[in-house]
């Protein structure tokens, strides 16, 4: 099946579901997300193969140890990571697409290389050249946290301070709801947004790499 766009009622199960994120309203509506959402997006990452391989996200909420979390995750999104660690994304819900790519987060041993790879003069000026160019290209840097200060062993006055204390990297671009979406057209955008980022990928994959930490540990 080739990928030909989320069709508007996929954004409107989104919007319905928001309004009525319960387990009656999922039973009722299952076939639509099917049809209307999940077979869309194995479309399109079939055709973006290249790129993965890729995971869909169930769509069920842990609901276990977060009171008042609805049981339904009101979007759907899909993540494939390239050997050399760094990983792709891609999401659609009511309010549209997010697409990116990059290191989210980042475990102990990642974090320690990524900092003394940006500590350093030759790597670091590099980083800052390609996130320059990200930006260029309009897509925005994200991560999953950062700390409020410098991190341990260095200073505060670092001259790639902000890098220093991001927990991740990752180059993306949020869209809201456009007609492209329902085109074939929105293959291109996600493919281009991954190639806008591929610079920056790589710098993470020969600097960083996947982290050694046992599962616990990561987690940790």
């Amino acid at each position: 099946m080739s990928f030909t766009g989320f069709p508007k009622t996929a954004f409107t199960f989104y919007e319905q579901l928001a309004v009525d994120n319960s387990r009656a309203f999922w039973t009722e509506h299952k076939a639509e997300y099917d049809a209307f959402v999940k077979a869309p997006m194995e479309a399109l990452l079939e055709d973006l193969d290249e790129f993965g391989p890729f995971r869909i996200f169930r769509p069920y909420n842990d609901v276990r140890f977060a009171k008042g979390r609805p049981p339904y995750k009101e979007n759907i999104g899909a993540y494939g990571e390239s050997e050399g660690g760094a990983g792709c994304y891609v999401a659609m819900s009511a309010t549209g697409m997010y697409i990116g790519s990059g290191y989210y987060g980042m475990a102990n041993d990642q974090l320690e290389r990524f900092r003394a790879k940006v500590d350093a003069e030759g790597t670091g000026t590099e980083l800052v050249s390609i996130c320059d160019g990200v930006r260029a290209a309009g897509l925005s840097l994200t991560a999953m946290g950062e700390l409020k200060t410098a991190p341990r062993g260095y200073p505060k006055d670092h001259p790639r301070i902000d890098l220093l204390r991001r927990k991740g990297l990752v180059s993306g671009r949020e869209y809201p709801v456009a007609k492209w979406m329902h085109t074939k057209a929105a293959l291109g955008k996600v493919r281009g947004v991954w190639e806008a980022g591929a610079a920056l990928n790589a710098w993470l994959d020969t600097h960083v790499g996947p982290s050694t930490l046992p599962p616990d540990e990561f987690r940790r």
